[in-house]
């Protein structure tokens, strides 16, 4: 957890390491998808390999928080390649469960982030799933990305729910203040 509460968000060195850590594809292609997609966790492993149309991924509207809409999210060109080395064994779920059979359940996704945290020495630095998504949604923020778009993407009902969901540095605000020309 970040000072305030939320899930830290990652830095391009915590990202390089955990992925570093990660020795399964299927560990790589979960928390690539949240990070280069902005999903949540939940969202995630209830993703079938049908849902991944060409280079789009299509969430449908019942595996998502509010079940209100379905999103459609251009897969970036990292996660491609990561999507390229999985395969799910044809499994009903693109992360199935245990054995092959039903998903991967939202224990496993926290428990195989605990393994990848310890491997990579980042254990105890307040980095759970849901940091994947709240990194990729401030990164979009950071890069000057309309606040609009960033809402279609991450599906928040509201513009004012995203905007408490973003983190914003210290730095940002200085250059903010000194951008006053007057």
């Amino acid at each position: 957890m970040s000072t305030n509460g939320q899930a830290k968000v990652l830095t391009h060195d915590e990202i390089a390491r955990l992925f570093a850590a990660m020795d399964s594809p299927r560990d790589r292609v979960l928390f690539g998808i949240m990070l280069y997609c902005g999903l949540r966790v939940s969202e995630a492993i209830a993703l079938r390999p049908g849902d991944i149309k060409g280079s789009v991924l299509v969430l449908p509207a019942k595996a998502t928080k509010g079940k209100l809409a379905t999103r459609q999210i251009d897969i970036h060109p990292r996660l491609a390649v990561l999507l390229t080395a999985y395969d799910n064994g044809g499994a009903e779920y693109l992360f199935p469960g245990r054995h092959g059979r039903g998903r991967l359940a939202r224990s496993s996704a926290d428990w195989l982030l605990d393994q990848v945290l310890a491997y990579a020495g980042l254990d105890g630095v307040g980095i759970s799933t849901h940091s994947f998504r709240r990194t990729a949604l401030t990164n979009l923020s950071n890069a000057g990305v309309p606040l609009r778009v960033i809402q279609e993407i991450s599906g928040h009902r509201s513009l004012a729910s995203l905007q408490r969901y973003l983190e914003v540095s210290s730095e940002q605000k200085k250059r903010a203040i000194s951008a006053l020309a007057y």
